[in-house]
Formats: structure tokens, C-alpha cells, sequence
């Protein structure tokens, strides 16, 4: 429907535009003129095409960079509220369970002399790390209670427009949905047996390497943009078995 009215519109301004160059003709006649009229019209045709190609390339490029920006600005905000909510308690949770965990110490310790590069390489060898979740090291319930509570909040971040651009982090959050939906349909967690033990590791496994992954870019964001927001976060670092919070 909007392209037939645009297509309506087109014509109508190129029609009127051909009676006023009639009429221009039929009221101003004269060769001389006639040649100055083309010549005119000719500048005006490309001075067009540049004003379109300014207006197009130049222009549109730029809104769109800056709308970019302020979507990944407001982005961001919501990650840095995840984290502080949910984010990194879940993820301090999962990773005492973490069987490997020894391996990350050396890989996943940010600190203020990280670059690009080094960002890189730990992203590499996180994807590259083998989990082996062993859930009796960690706290069901604890992470159940956590998952349960904070539900609503995950849900409503699912419905936050600024992360429709964001797919890994949205599967991160129906990841962490999902596990904390499996753990609040059991009764009981004492004495799972160890079939089921196995597939609530791997809901586990699945919302751990996704959470990590993700928190290593929220931490990259931080040292850029927020200094004393990504000392607190190394200094809280639940890769880092040396991390204290208090500052010595």
C-alpha cells in the first residue's frame, strides 16, 4: 500500500513538473531562450543526482552510524544491568561446578593492561575449553532460588527492543529462563538420580559458556567506558581464584 502511494506521488510531481516546462516553453519563446531553458534544466538534473547522492550516501550513512551507536549505548546499559542483578552471582554459581575450571585461572583475569587483542585470545580459548559440570559442587538450590526470583526480570529483558540486534545475548537469557524453569519444577533436589543429574548439566553447561563468553564482553565495554565500574568487576572476577573485592 505505501509503495503504490509513493509510486502515485512520483508521478504526480514528475507530471506537474512537465506542465510548468510546457508552459514555461509556450510563454517564453525563443530559441535563445529554449537553449537556456535545456541548459538550466541540465544543471538542475545533476545537481540533483548530487544532492541525492549526498543526501543518500553521505548523510544517511552518518544517522545511521550515530543510531547505531546510541542503540549499542543503550544496549550496553541493559547488559551492565543484567550483570549486576543476575549476570555475575549465576555465573560465580556455575563456575565453582566447573570441573576445568583450574584451566580458566590463567586465561580469564582481565586487568587494566588488557587490549583488543588480549580479548580476543581469551574468547578463543574459553570457546575452545572443555566444561565438565559437576552439579554436586554446586548449590541447586541456592541457584534455584536466585533463578526463581529473579525470573520476571530475564523475561522482561527478553522483551527489551535494544536486544533484538543482540541474538548470542538473547539466547543467553533463554538459556539461564530454561535452567531456572527445570530447577523450580522439581520438588526436590536432594537425591536427583544421576540420569536426570546429567540433563540439568547440560542446561547448566549450556548457560555457563554462554554467560562467560558474554560477561568477558560486558568486562571488555567496562574498561573502556566505565573505569571504576571494571575494577570492581576483576576485582569480583569468579574466574580469579585470588579475587577479593576489598581494595588492599
Amino acid at each position: 500500500m505505501r509503495f503504490r502511494y509513493e509510486v502515485l506521488l512520483l508521478i504526480t510531481l514528475v507530471g506537474l513538473a512537465g506542465v510548468l516546462f510546457a508552459l514555461r516553453w509556450a510563454l517564453f519563446p525563443g530559441t535563445e531562450f529554449h537553449s537556456e531553458m535545456w541548459r538550466f534544466l541540465l544543471g538542475d538534473v545533476a545537481f540533483l543526482f548530487l544532492q541525492v547522492a549526498i543526501v543518500t550516501v553521505c548523510i544517511d550513512r552518518l544517522m545511521r552510524a550515530r543510531e547505531r551507536q546510541a542503540t549499542l549505548h543503550k544496549l550496553n546499559m541493559v547488559i551492565g544491568a543484567f550483570f549486576s542483578e543476575v549476570g555475575s552471582q549465576v555465573l560465580g554459581r556455575l563456575a565453582v561446578a566447573d570441573a576445568n575450571l583450574a584451566e580458566l585461572h590463567r586465561e580469564l583475569v582481565p586487568t587494566g593492561a588488557w587490549k583488543t587483542a588480549d580479548y580476543g585470545a581469551a574468547k578463543r580459548f574459553l570457546a575452545q575449553h572443555k566444561v565438565l559440570m559437576d552439579l554436586t559442587a554446586c548449590d541447586l538450590k541456592g541457584l534455584k532460588a536466585v533463578l526463581v526470583e529473579e525470573k520476571r526480570f530475564l523475561l522482561g529483558l527478553l522483551g527489551n527492543q535494544s536486544l533484538l540486534e543482540h541474538e548470542a545475548f538473547s539466547e543467553l537469557l533463554w538459556a539461564l529462563t530454561h535452567l531456572g524453569e527445570e530447577l523450580e519444577i522439581r520438588p526436590s533436589l536432594e537425591g536427583i538420580p544421576p540420569s536426570d543429574l546429567a540433563h540439568l548439566a547440560t542446561d547448566a553447561k549450556r548457560a555457563y559458556t554462554q554467560l562467560a563468553s558474554q560477561w568477558l564482553d560486558y568486562v571488555r565495554h567496562l574498561q573502556t567506558e566505565y573505569p571504576f565500574l571494571f575494577s570492581l568487576a576483576v576485582r569480583s572476577n569468579p574466574f580469579n581464584p585470588k579475587a577479593d573485592p576489598v581494595v588492599h
